[in-house]
């Protein structure tokens, strides 16, 4: 029983990362990096690269980059162009990190499913919400939010694993009321 509850746990964890992709897609990595190296959680055999110095510079350019995109605007179509691949990856990335001691046809069918499909859901929502604040000239404030969330969340994740399984239940319920709020207005 402990260890179907370690599992489970571990799941939401790595879909609960690969949510917060869709805010932004490198800053749950570095986090995840960063947590990795100073030892306050360990992932799962294969993936203490996330660690590394090499990886943690990388993940640190990208979040930089990916944060100066969303304001500056002229950077963005670059970024736009690959964010979705690159958010499921991310995801995909993220919970592979997190889940072992399964068949690795399971592990890897949860990683590309659960957490690419999760992470790609969440950076459309994300997308959505930012083209209607852009007509609305709220994007920094979009921004912040998106900043503020991607970093929040994987650190209170990591220091309260249990969030984990709140977060990977309330995305997919907010998801699932912003789109039903669009169609009553579009209709």
């Amino acid at each position: 029983m402990e260890f179907a509850m370690e599992t489970i746990l571990a799941i939401c964890i790595g879909l609960a990362l690969s949510a917060t992709v869709g805010f932004r897609i490198f800053t749950p990595l570095l986090i995840t990096g960063i947590f990795e190296r100073i030892d306050w959680i360990t992932l799962t055999e294969g993936f203490s690269w996330i660690g590394s110095t090499p990886a943690l510079v990388a993940f640190g350019a990208a979040t930089l980059f990916e944060i100066a995109v969303n304001y500056i605007p002229a950077v963005g179509s670059v970024m736009k162009a690959l964010a979705t691949p690159l958010a499921a990856i991310a995801g995909i990335l993220l919970t592979a990190s997190f889940i072992g001691d399964m068949s690795p046809l399971l592990e890897w069918s949860i990683a590309i499913i659960g957490g690419g499909g999760v992470a790609t859901m969440s950076h459309t929502a994300v997308t959505a919400v930012k083209s209607i604040s852009e007509t609305a000239v709220l994007s920094p404030a979009v921004a912040v939010a998106e900043d503020t969330t991607a970093t929040l969340v994987p650190i209170a994740i990591f220091l309260i694993p249990m969030l984990a399984i709140v977060f990977v239940v309330l995305v997919p319920l907010l998801i699932f009321i912003y789109y039903n709020k669009r169609k009553r207005r579009a209709v």
